[in-house]
């Protein structure tokens, strides 16, 4: 764990020493003023796991990556929920931290701190950037602003922007399928969520600490019926398999649910907060219960993988990828299609097709809320 945290500090050193050296800019000069939230959103900032990073922002994911997926998802980022957000709201795509060239102008549109197989708890994974690493790298971002074009200009940007938080998958899958912490789930499964929860919940309040606002939560998708997920539960005996796939939708919907009541206790208890839930598991259940309506036509099988669901090896080729991954509800072990991504960005954004998936509002309404 030290060599991986050393890698980390050391390029997380040099990008700071570029940024500090290249940008020496005031707030004139990149055509900002104590006015900026005259814009419904100024930027967008993306926190999470391989629901916001395909994998070009984890340090040596292509060598170390643990689900045997080399791409989780379809082409880049652009494709995934956040990235279809902003560009809905108008805004760049953001630019993942670690390929950042010192430029304030790339971090003023907005930066993906995301990575591929980042955990809300640390101990016991193999994973580099967790939720408080990512903080960290978020906190700095800002820190670095203010030096640069001072803290009420900042401070007005930051209130504007959207800070999106998704994390969760991948604690459930080490929890539940690779067991690297060590620990059992059957007698301590609702401390494990609520764990998470409290976790999460202290992420956001320390963004809100940091001026943040408007924050999306997005919840865990339905991960008991993961293809990667149906080929393990396959191999027990057949009358556990739905129990398997059951128990872990079971637990995924608790911390979905504990943590919308928290967003809710948050929104009332800090003023100016402006905090919404996205139950994505609720949409893909719909999505996988009602294919037919939406142009689906497999709701098991990876569109990009080998084996039995196309679970037994992930995504090592988008060459190996189906004919046509909008019929798929699944990409690969874990992961949603662009397709199914789309829907959610549409039903996120403004409830259609499917409303009500953003609560207590829609992103779109969060937008235009003052803060």
């Amino acid at each position: 764990m030290e060599i991986r945290e050393l890698v980390l500090g050391v390029r997380l050193f040099i990008f700071l020493m570029i940024f500090i050296r290249h940008g020496q800019v005031s707030a004139m000069e990149m055509g900002l003023s104590s006015d900026l939230t005259s814009s419904p959103a100024t930027a967008m900032y993306m926190l999470g796991d391989s629901s916001v990073d395909c994998g070009d922002n984890t340090p040596f994911y292509s060598l170390l990556h643990r689900n045997l997926s080399l791409f989780p998802c379809n082409g880049s980022d652009a494709t995934l929920l956040p990235q279809l957000l902003a560009k809905k709201m108008g805004l760049p795509n953001a630019i993942p931290f670690y390929s950042q060239n010192g430029s304030i102008h790339g971090i003023l549109g907005g930066v993906n701190f995301g990575s591929a197989e980042a955990t809300i708890l640390y101990p016991g994974s193999r994973s580099y950037q967790s939720l408080n690493q990512q903080l960290r790298q978020a906190f700095d971002i800002i820190q670095l602003l203010q030096l640069q074009l001072g803290e009420e200009t900042v401070d007005n940007f930051v209130k504007s922007s959207v800070f999106y938080l998704s994390f969760g998958k991948e604690d459930f899958i080490d929890y539940f399928l690779d067991n690297s912490s060590g620990t059992g789930f059957k007698d301590s499964s609702q401390n494990f969520t609520q764990i998470l929860v409290n976790q999460m919940t202290n992420a956001v309040r320390n963004l809100y600490a940091t001026n943040v606002r408007k924050i999306v939560c997005a919840g865990v998708l339905p991960l008991g019926f993961a293809p990667h997920v149906l080929l393990k539960c396959e191999r027990s005996s057949k009358s556990l398999r739905k129990a398997c796939s059951d128990q872990i939708n079971s637990l995924v919907l608790e911390y979905n649910r504990r943590l919308e009541e928290n967003v809710v206790v948050i929104s009332e208890e800090l003023p100016e907060a402006q905090v919404i839930f996205c139950d994505v598991y609720q949409a893909m259940m719909e999505f996988m219960g009602n294919p037919k309506a939406y142009g689906i036509k497999d709701v098991k099988n990876a569109c990009c993988g080998l084996g039995r669901y196309g679970a037994a090896r992930g995504c090592i080729s988008t060459e190996m990828a189906c004919q046509d991954a909008s019929t798929h509800v699944w990409w690969d072990l874990y992961n949603p299609t662009p397709a199914v991504n789309s829907l959610l960005a549409d039903s996120a954004w403004s409830g259609k097709p499917l409303s009500s998936i953003c609560r207590p509002m829609n992103v779109q309404e969060l937008l235009s809320s003052s803060v």
